[in-house]
């Protein structure tokens, strides 16, 4: 595939939805378009706005975490997978409130304490950290759920 024909395709699927650099270089390693040209079509695509890392990851940041409910942690190494600069992706998780997280976990974890066998008190609250955990959520927002969890019970 040439370089023209790569970056016609390119464009069409950019003006479909967001991608980052790594999935568009990628796609042309796999169409087999030299390195040269994948360095042209690059440039071009970036001079024309058809990529930007920046937005692409504000765009994955905002729907991994409402709609996959993902934790910081987890957005974090997907967004290393897709090789996003660490300086932009700090940047956007930094601007995401510790209440967005709580939103999303505070439910999550209230489901799954309903469905949790545990012998003990400890040993659901382990479990409800792991799965948590598993989520990509970092401890310091775990453990303030689990705390309002806890502190709930007692009203009951």
């Amino acid at each position: 595939m040439t370089g023209q024909q790569a970056y016609q395709k390119l464009t069409d699927l950019c003006a479909r939805s967001e991608h980052c650099q790594q999935e568009m270089i990628e796609k042309m390693r796999q169409w087999g378009v030299s390195k040269d040209e994948q360095a042209e079509v690059m440039d071009r695509l970036i001079a024309e706005r058809y990529v930007d890392d920046e937005r692409f990851a504000r765009a994955f940041i905002y729907d991994k975490i409402r709609y996959n409910k993902w934790g910081r942690r987890k957005v974090e190494q997907a967004l290393w997978m897709k090789r996003i600069d660490d300086s932009i992706s700090k940047t956007l998780l930094d601007e995401v409130d510790d209440e967005e997280y709580l939103k999303i976990l505070r439910p999550m974890l209230k489901q799954k304490r309903k469905s949790t066998k545990a012998d003990s008190e400890y040993e659901l609250t382990m479990k409800l950290i792991k799965y948590a955990m598993s989520r990509g959520f970092t401890m310091d927002i775990i453990k303030q759920c689990i705390e309002v969890e806890d502190e709930d019970e007692f009203l009951d």
